[in-house]
């Protein structure tokens, strides 16, 4: 049963406030908008239609996939297998002002993956470059400050490599790729081998997936294999004859003057550098042009190609009245027919000639015989 509360009584000292001078603020309506993150993430559930617990998953397993690309990569799990390599005695004494010679994807532990290395995995493999030779960290274990050099290679590899346009360039003189071109087979490499087609291939094919990449359409086709139709060798050489590419060589260019404000300096530099540049593209258009004339001057392909027309023009012209097969076998037939025929008439002839024959030798020596008895009897009357 409820007890009755009773309120306490006034004290006897207290008066009604007076009412305030001012007066009271007019009632304004205002329009409320939906925001925030609690207003965010109801509209997620309502357009994916998501239950309270399908949407707590999806956000844990969002915030696991951030996590792992902002990993440290030291444990090897969520790094994507990138920036781990180790680093040569050489490539750490490299000098950070001769940046150009330096190999960017060497420096970030991404030879392995080159021009195919993503955006991603760049970031990647400098952030843990970064954490294992930054300046900081280093002078806390040799108590030096000037062991920054390679660091400085670091940054500029990735300012290379992140920049579109910079990648773009240096993937053009690429230097693990520039000393594959020096080991491209020649006409020497596939003497005595003639008949060995696997070799061709296994030796062109790789030639022609790298200078894929610098095409500027796509798809490109590949070298292929020996039993390739006569249409698909000719459009392989068609599009590597007409090849389109989009190297270029301004990486090699050559820096103006450091502290040069002459402008005649800075032209004359610009003209240089055009004129090189133009030289490098002649000198690889034609490198291209005489990889492809190599490679159609030794294409059993087209050996083989060229047999089977000698073989269809040979039918043909055997077939020239344009029988059908159903015919020339018919005739065929008949030809054989008529030589048996003719083989067994001709059997028949001899036989009857050497009957003949045998008459004629026995009545010969019957008419000699008789011809010796009259002579006998003439000899004894």
């Amino acid at each position: 049963m409820a007890t009755p509360t009773v309120l306490p009584a006034l004290p006897q000292n207290w008066h009604e406030p007076a009412s305030p001078a001012k007066s009271i603020s007019p009632v304004v309506r205002r329009q409320l908008l939906p925001a925030g993150p609690a207003y965010l993430a109801h509209v997620r559930r309502v357009v994916n239609k998501l239950s309270f617990e399908e949407y707590d998953k999806q956000v844990e397993e969002e915030q696991k996939r951030l996590d792992a690309l902002q990993a440290d990569g030291l444990n090897g799990e969520d790094d994507l297998g990138v920036g781990d390599e180790e680093e040569s005695p050489e490539l750490l004494l490299l000098d950070p002002k001769e940046w150009k010679k330096q190999d960017h994807y060497q420096v970030l532990g991404l030879s392995h993956l080159r021009y195919k290395a993503t955006s991603e995995q760049i970031k990647i493999a400098h952030r843990k470059k970064v954490l294992k030779h930054h300046p900081d960290k280093k002078a806390g274990i040799s108590n030096s400050t000037n062991d920054d050099a390679f660091f400085k290679c670091i940054q500029k590899a990735f300012d290379v490599l992140t920049h579109s346009e910079k990648r773009r360039q240096f993937d053009s003189v690429d230097p693990y790729y520039l000393a594959l071109e020096e080991d491209t087979p020649t006409a020497s490499d596939f003497k005595g081998k003639d008949k060995d087609h696997d070799f061709f291939f296994k030796a062109m094919g790789p030639v022609f997936e790298r200078e894929a990449r610098f095409s500027k359409r796509t798809p490109v086709p590949m070298l292929g294999a020996y039993g390739d139709s006569k249409e698909t060798v000719e459009a392989f050489y068609d599009f590597w004859y007409n090849f389109d590419s989009w190297r270029s060589f301004e990486y090699l260019d050559k820096e103006v003057n450091e502290g040069s404000d002459s402008r005649d300096d800075k032209r004359y530099t610009e003209k240089k550098n055009k004129s090189e540049r133009a030289r490098r593209k002649k000198e690889d258009t034609v490198r291209l042009r005489s990889l492809v004339d190599l490679t159609l001057g030794l294409d059993p392909r087209i050996k083989r190609i060229k047999q089977e027309e000698k073989e269809a023009r040979e039918a043909k012209k055997k077939n020239k009245a344009g029988n059908t097969p159903a015919e020339l076998k018919a005739k065929a037939e008949e030809e054989k027919q008529r030589a048996e025929e003719e083989a067994k008439r001709k059997e028949e002839e001899e036989k009857v000639a050497r009957a003949e024959a045998k008459k004629a030798k026995a009545a010969a020596a019957n008419a000699a015989k008789k011809a010796r008895r009259a002579q006998r009897a003439a000899e004894a009357s």
